[in-house]
């Protein structure tokens, strides 16, 4: 009878996912605590003002209120369909989104991979430092700084061109420059700090991988190709596929800014039409409908794009 009791496993009480969580909240309270703060600005800036989002599907009408306005169903995404600038406005918002994606994507790896060969300490952090400052300055502030760098009349640019016999031009003003002038004064801002996470992630590379490759008589270059860049393949995969998931939320602020009259049909995207329909033009109801369309076009392309890093890559932002 003592044999068989004895050769049974023992058999811990099963305890109650309630039970579980009750303990965990009760031991680290204090991270709960600090966990609450966010979650409650998430609560109230994002998800409570997506019921808000049904104005899309209504005529609305400020004194009757969300609720209470006229309930239209798919008029206003017709009317976007049918309206020709729409189209115009996708085709400027995907360009512009896409060239920055291109563009901005392999420069912060190049700099990362470079600062990692630095052995000088004063020139690294010099280098680091310069680099990353401008991400600490304003978006009003960089864009006033473009525009005096590229003015016609006294800007840095003109007077550099001036020297050597070219008209001056203002840049500006030609809608075929705007995206150029838009996504590198961008990368010039945030390559530095879009750095910093690759440079955390060659951080965590195991030395003796460096060694073996040394041992081996690998190059710099090889040491680079073959060691650096497969340790921040997955990190690099996550920023690509939040970057294409966005890709057709570019940020209103810079474009509204650097827009004037001769540049407006580059620099027209859906989030200043979005602005100027809602805010300016008082019609809720369309801004509404195009934010909301915009929003479904970023969930279907962040979960393609996922979807494909996973396959190709096995590694992405979720399983």
């Amino acid at each position: 009878m003592s044999q068989n009791s004895a050769a049974q496993p023992l058999r811990l009480p099963k305890v109650s996912m309630r039970r579980r969580a009750r303990r965990s909240v009760t031991r680290h309270w204090t991270l709960y605590l600090l966990l609450l703060v966010p979650l409650v600005h998430l609560a109230i800036f994002k998800y409570i003002p997506m019921a808000n989002g049904v104005i899309a599907f209504k005529d609305y009408n400020i004194i009757k209120g969300v609720w209470g306005s006229d309930w239209v169903g798919l008029r206003n995404f017709q009317q976007i369909f049918s309206n020709p600038v729409f189209w115009q406005l996708v085709k400027n918002t995907f360009l512009l989104s896409f060239y920055a994606v291109i563009a901005s994507f392999p420069v912060p790896i190049i700099l990362a991979l470079a600062l990692n060969e630095i052995r000088q300490g004063v020139f690294k952090r010099t280098v680091q430092m310069v680099t990353y400052a401008p991400y600490f300055i304003s978006t009003v502030v960089v864009v006033s700084m473009t525009i005096m760098i590229l003015s016609p009349q006294t800007g840095l640019v003109s007077h550099v061109t001036g020297f050597f016999g070219v008209e001056k031009r203002d840049l500006l003003a030609d809608a075929d420059y705007f995206r150029h002038i838009y996504v590198w004064s961008d990368i010039w801002q945030t390559a530095g700090y879009s750095a910093v996470i690759y440079l955390a992630a060659l951080s965590g590379v195991d030395p003796s991988q460096y060694e073996a490759a040394r041992v081996d008589g690998a190059t710099r270059l090889q040491k680079i190709w073959h060691v650096d860049l497969p340790s921040i393949m997955p990190t690099a995969v996550i920023i690509l596929v939040l970057a294409v998931g966005n890709i057709m939320a570019i940020g209103f602020e810079k474009a509204y800014l650097l827009q004037n009259p001769l540049n407006l049909s580059s620099s027209e995207i859906i989030a200043t039409y979005v602005y100027k329909t809602g805010l300016i033009n008082a019609d809720f109801s369309q801004a509404t409908a195009i934010g909301l369309l915009n929003s479904a076009v970023n969930l279907a392309l962040l979960v393609f794009v996922n979807f494909v890093a996973k396959r190709l890559t096995g590694s992405g932002v979720w399983s």
